[in-house]
């Protein structure tokens, strides 16, 4: 007789398999706890060693080259020179074991190891664990220098804040960076795209394009259709916020943005907010995103115009880490470090 494959059949598949999935990532997890537990102690081993007067100051220096070359000899490369000052960096940041950020496997904690500053590095702990970032998008977003980004927009307690919970997404504000950083779609400078050409781009890139966004973005659609005055228009991208419960639409201008840019998508807000939404929905976002933007004729263009929208740029380019360092200097100074 033909099995009939029913419902239940299906659903026991689905539940084996999920189960299996789950599994597979608490041994992984394990796993990985087990191991920086493990780097922890033999920090904490070599700090008590040093602090403990066991060695002399003329072989101070000589104790990790040798501990690495002959912890190697027994376990393998694992405990090469570069690993084992991690390993007692560990501990001297963190010397309180239960202040281990756990869910962090090491090759993450190592990027966060690299962090000088105490306080940039609170808050790259944080957004990892917040946004659940692979070692790859961390590196991404050091090199991209998110936390300068996002701390030049702040005041002080705003600041430390920032560095204490990371990036929480609780207003419309919340979401906007200035600038976002575009340089995954690998386009040199001078370049001649169209708006067009751009937006194709970033479609073609769109998991790390949603990575810059931030967390909670759900992508829609681009050259949305959307008809006012039996005329089409066609909005750029739009996405749908998840814990804002909001659209969020981006209007991508290749150049400068100008007051028209603003009208035009304070038009589409009010479209979507009318049209488009549903009753447990909250109003859209509008963001403008720009080469170059003129900040007094933004202010003036956006005068008595909803505070969902925004104008921001976009570059192609890392940022120049030292000139969003100094600007925090100097705001930090300002409010009286």
């Amino acid at each position: 007789m033909e099995l009939n494959i029913s419902e239940n059949y299906d659903q026991l598949v689905h539940q084996i398999s999920e189960t299996y999935i789950q599994g597979q990532r608490k041994a992984v997890a394990a796993v990985n706890s087990t191991m920086v537990e493990t780097y922890w102690q033999i920090g904490q081993y070599i700090i008590e060693f040093e602090q403990g007067g066991h060695i002399k100051a003329a072989y101070g220096k000589a104790l990790l080259p040798n501990l690495s070359k002959d912890l190697i000899l027994s376990f393998g490369k694992g405990f090469s020179l570069s690993n084992i000052i991690r390993m007692r960096q560990l501990y001297v940041i963190f010397p309180i074991y239960a202040e281990l950020p756990h869910k962090l496997s090491w090759t993450h904690l190592v990027e966060l190891l690299k962090i000088d500053d105490p306080i940039e590095r609170s808050f790259y702990t944080r957004q990892t664990m917040l946004e659940n970032w692979s070692t790859t998008e961390l590196i991404r977003q050091k090199k991209a220098s998110l936390f300068l980004r996002l701390a030049i927009s702040k005041d002080k307690e705003g600041i430390i804040k920032l560095a204490e919970q990371g990036q929480i997404i609780e207003k419309p504000m919340d979401l906007i960076r200035d600038p976002y950083v575009l340089e995954f779609l690998k386009i040199p400078e001078p370049y001649h795209l169209s708006e067009t050409d751009l937006e194709t781009r970033l479609i073609d890139h769109l998991q790390h394009f949603l990575l810059e966004l931030g967390k909670g973005f759900a992508f829609i659609g681009r050259q949305y259709r959307i008809t006012l005055g039996n005329r089409p228009h066609y909005v750029d991208l739009v996405f749908y916020h998840r814990i804002l419960k909001c659209f969020v639409i981006i209007d991508l201008k290749k150049e400068e943005a100008g007051y028209e840019d603003v009208g035009q998508m304070n038009m589409y807000l009010g479209y979507f907010e009318n049209e488009e939404n549903t009753p447990s929905d909250n109003p859209p976002i509008g963001i403008v995103l720009a080469k170059q933007k003129d900040d007094l004729l933004v202010q003036y263009a956006m005068h008595n115009i909803s505070s969902q929208l925004f104008v921001s740029k976009y570059q192609l380019y890392l940022p120049d880490r030292q000139t969003l360092q100094d600007r925090l200097t100097a705001l930090l100074q300002n409010s009286g470090e």
